[in-house]
């Protein structure tokens, strides 16, 4: 139902406004590390968004490296350690009533990150941005969420120009991440894929420059 969908698409604003924001507090702070995995920098601005007011006042719950129900795998011993995770996840209820039709019903929904560290002049980082991100979501083992760019070495641009080619080195040309204005994000970025439509792409420069 469109009241549903448009809640949905609300929700999921808000859950990047507050990643966005942690991502800005842990830059204003200089709280990240450069040297770190990206699950550390994940970790980080987890802190910061567990103690962002307005996370509460959202009534979201957020979760970090969060296991993916696929039903293909059966539940033999080590089936957890196969299951696919998430870097982070993003939750909420809401309760619809709709009294002229006589409708009342709740609804969780779920919105989620993936996060891959990026360096202008590391070309397994950029592969592995494409091959463990972009490609986990057209094969819709991840879904209804957006791609992190950390970037800690180099120059965003010349570094998003470089992922551009590789895709289209393997003739993936309409699958380019190209610049889109946003109220979000300075640095955002759309690709457009025939499995899954649009997905989204944040980058977030940690580099001094």
């Amino acid at each position: 139902m469109n009241m549903r969908k448009r809640f949905e698409g609300v929700f999921q604003k808000k859950c990047l406004k507050l990643f966005v924001s942690a991502y800005q507090t842990a830059r204003n702070e200089k709280s990240v590390k450069i040297e770190w995995k990206e699950n550390d920098i994940t970790k980080k601005l987890h802190e910061y968004l567990k103690i962002n007011p307005v996370r509460k006042e959202w009534n979201i719950s957020t979760d970090l490296e969060h296991y993916i129900d696929k039903a293909n795998i059966g539940e033999e011993k080590g089936f957890a350690d196969k299951s696919p995770r998430i870097d982070l996840k993003f939750s909420t209820f809401t309760f619809l009533s709709l009294k002229i039709i006589n409708f009342q019903s709740s609804f969780e929904y779920f919105y989620f990150i993936e996060a891959k560290r990026l360096k202008e002049n590391d070309k397994p980082l950029q592969v592995r941005y494409i091959s463990t991100g972009i490609d986990n979501f057209t094969s819709k083992k991840y879904d209804n969420g957006c791609l992190i760019g950390y970037l800690v070495e180099g120059n965003l641009k010349l570094t998003i120009t470089k992922i551009n080619s590789l895709l289209e080195k393997d003739n993936r040309k309409t699958e380019f991440l190209n610049f889109k204005e946003s109220d979000l994000h300075d640095f955002y970025y759309e690709s457009e894929h025939i499995e899954i439509g649009i997905l989204k792409h944040f980058i977030f420069d940690f580099t001094e420059e």
